[in-house]
């Protein structure tokens, strides 16, 4: 028995009808190729000319400024701005702390949320939409609101550490790795939207798995989490972007200049003169994780883009 699908070309499909394609309007005509050429240049000559003045010195960056040269690596081409770099602050220290507190966060963050996101779709107990009610509501509390409380807490809160080869308590998370990643693992907008995407797969998925004897941490390792990719490169990326840009708890929280993470670096290039040759050979520095990180998962991340709206 032949299946309908709930679009018209499917009924038409399935009753033995031609099919016929509607002309594509938008992004296919000349039209929509202009609009994509706009925008790539939108956001890619900012990048674009952040690379090529990292390589320039400052008065050739000015002096370029009201020309196409601004975006051309032509005059005095050097590296001196990225070994000026590594002489101002110590950028290989925070390019491996951001690296190991971003890919921790990630981590965690992934599998915090999509058990959290987990137990709210497929598990039935009371409250879960309640739950999720104060979860989605949290959203619209800035950060700047709680950073204070948030301090606060962290600095009573105990760590287990090791001296002299005994392991001894202490009070008190600040100036450490572990108040930059723990703060920020769950997160109420990967919660939802793991929340969004596990809410498509069906659950006759887990009536099976339950009757061939699975628990539930089983189906949630084995079915659901291998079905929720795209949600979960989604996550990694929006998560990593997160970790990576903290500036403002950073510097609250961290004194130690060999705990810090890059963002922190930005503000030892604004003193009485602003170097904006080395600012912008730090910025390429930083931005190259990035983009390396969304290269690497924007296959998974449109396809999640494109099914959140996808049920069934």
């Amino acid at each position: 028995m032949a299946t309908i699908t709930a679009t018209r070309d499917g009924v038409r499909q399935a009753a033995g009808q031609p099919v016929r394609r509607r002309p594509d309007r938008g992004f296919g005509t000349a039209g929509g190729h202009v609009v994509r050429t706009v925008l790539a240049l939108f956001f890619g000559l900012p990048i674009l000319f952040m690379l090529v003045s990292s390589l320039k010195p400052d008065d050739q960056i000015f002096a370029d400024l009201s020309s196409p040269r601004a975006f051309l690596p032509v005059g005095d081409i050097s590296l001196a701005n990225y070994a000026e770099v590594f002489r101002t602050v110590p950028a290989w220290r925070f390019l491996a702390n951001s690296i190991g507190i971003s890919a921790l966060t990630v981590v965690l963050g992934v599998l915090i949320n999509s058990l959290a996101a987990f137990a709210l779709t497929r598990m039935r107990w009371r409250g879960r939409g309640l739950v999720l009610t104060l979860i989605i509501a949290t959203l619209v509390v800035p950060f700047e609101t709680f950073a204070l409380p948030l301090l606060w807490w962290a600095n009573k809160l105990p760590w287990l550490v090791v001296q002299d080869g005994r392991p001894l308590w202490t009070f008190g998370w600040l100036d450490s790795y572990q108040v930059q990643i723990i703060p920020f693992v769950a997160n109420a907008f990967s919660i939802y939207l793991y929340y969004s995407y596990l809410s498509t797969i069906p659950k006759e998925l887990d009536e099976a798995a339950r009757i061939d004897g699975a628990n539930w941490f089983r189906i949630y390792r084995s079915i659901i989490l291998p079905l929720a990719g795209p949600a979960t490169a989604t996550v990694a990326i929006l998560t990593f972007l997160n970790a990576w840009n903290q500036f403002l708890w950073p510097l609250m929280s961290v004194q130690s200049e060999d705990l810090r993470p890059v963002m922190v670096g930005v503000q030892y290039f604004f003193q009485l003169d602003v170097a904006w040759g080395p600012m912008m050979a730090y910025a390429t520095l930083i931005t190259i994780p990035v983009l390396v990180l969304f290269l690497s998962f924007q296959r998974a991340f449109i396809g999640s883009i494109a099914s959140s709206g996808v049920k069934g």
